[in-house]
């Protein structure tokens, strides 16, 4: 029977270029780690791809934070005085 592991899926944000990688130990739980097995998943690729999911959403949250004054203060200008170029808008 021919490998029927499936080839890594691209992300938006996956590098185009071969990246080094380090070596790291990680502790999971039995269970996961044999039904991974028996279902001939890549613990590396999904861990890393997982990872990369939660950097994502970690760095979006920590932008929106950051930035929630200047959010807020736009969007209270955009009531108070409407958008650039409204009268214009046809939709």
């Amino acid at each position: 029977m021919a490998n029927s592991r499936a080839k890594p899926r691209r992300t938006k944000h996956a590098p185009t270029r071969r990246v080094r990688k380090a070596s790291t130990n990680l502790s999971l739980r039995i269970d996961l780690v044999e039904r991974a097995k028996a279902l001939d998943l890549n613990l590396s690729e999904v861990v890393e791809a997982a990872l990369e999911q939660a950097i994502v959403a970690a760095e979006q949250a920590r932008w929106l934070a950051q930035n929630e004054d200047a959010i807020d203060y736009f969007n209270k200008f955009v009531e108070k005085h409407g958008v650039f170029g409204e009268e214009f808008r046809d939709f």
